[in-house]
């Protein structure tokens, strides 16, 4: 895949990376605790009676989250440099954040709405956020309360050695996938699913899945919107990455690593439903083409 010649644009990034040393070498990002977008994560650990990051959540882990990293300016000014965005993963996932923002941007406004974009955070190890103190091992997700995406670029290697899935195009999919749940918020879609969830318990895994399968949906809207665009230039080997992605942080597929598979403890979906989510919106190329949530 490639990218357009716009400049990388740092003004909605927190680098809270300890020691703000350079990104990684050319890396595959991935999913936290062996999950993509662990939103459900947060809903449960927020909005599921466990306040802000209660006590045994995945998101209440001792300590807080490093500080001390390099200022977006910093990041900005390397991410410019010829070569930058190939190199380091850090500026491939930026530069990847200012188009998905870019292009939702457009769509909305096109529509007569008014698009707010999320914050990017870089972390490592650990971070304090609206929905309670995460580690690295959630990997990347989405905080509705602060409305930030929450990147370890640690984790990245993980999803390539654990799962298989390669490609730069796959970091750009779980960037979407995750900007996916802030259009989730920005829509109400979020707030309906947790009332559901509070309101029927029981609900509660196949809600998540719901909501996950349409931030992939999303992802899927945006690499057409984008591509018909001019913001990325997106060939059938890129596609082939993304899918390979969505399919490789399919629950049963992870479940299937660790010996059982167990439908009804999913949160995200199979690989199968991950797949064709992410190509409905990848064929149907509007949100409304993703479905409304929840749904019976």
């Amino acid at each position: 895949m490639q990218f357009d010649d716009d400049s990388v644009d740092a003004s909605e990034l927190e680098d809270q990376r300890g020691g703000g040393g350079l990104g990684r070498g050319l890396a595959v990002g991935g999913g936290g605790a062996g999950i993509l977008g662990v939103v459900i994560y947060l809903l449960v650990a927020v909005l599921g009676g466990g306040g802000s990051g209660s006590a045994g959540s995945p998101l209440s882990q001792p300590g807080g989250g490093t500080s001390g990293g390099g200022t977006s300016g910093d990041v900005a000014r390397r991410c410019n440099t010829a070569g930058a965005i190939d190199q380091y993963d850090d500026c491939f996932v930026l530069k990847a954040f200012n188009e998905i923002n870019e292009v939702w941007g457009a769509q909305f406004a096109r529509s007569g709405q008014t698009y707010t974009k999320p914050r990017l955070v870089y972390f490592s190890q650990s971070v304090r956020t609206g929905c309670g103190t995460a580690s690295s091992q959630v990997g990347p997700f989405y905080c509705p309360p602060d409305r930030k995406v929450y990147i370890d670029l640690g984790f990245l290697d993980q999803l390539q050695r654990n799962y298989g899935a390669q490609g730069r195009y796959a970091q750009a999919y779980i960037v979407a996938h995750e900007v996916g749940h802030h259009l989730q918020t920005l829509t109400g879609t979020e707030a309906r699913v947790r009332q559901a969830q509070q309101a029927d318990p029981s609900r509660e895994n196949p809600l998540s899945v719901q909501l996950e399968l349409q931030a992939d949906c999303y992802a899927g809207v945006w690499s057409t919107l984008a591509n018909n665009a001019g913001n990325v230039t997106i060939g059938e080997a890129d596609l082939d990455e993304a899918l390979g992605a969505a399919q490789a942080v399919g629950d049963d597929r992870i479940q299937a690593q660790a010996g059982q598979v167990n439908p009804e403890t999913w949160t995200h979906g199979s690989a199968q439903q991950r797949k064709n989510s992410f190509l409905t919106g990848y064929r149907g190329a509007t949100l409304a083409s993703c479905g409304t949530v929840p749904h019976a």
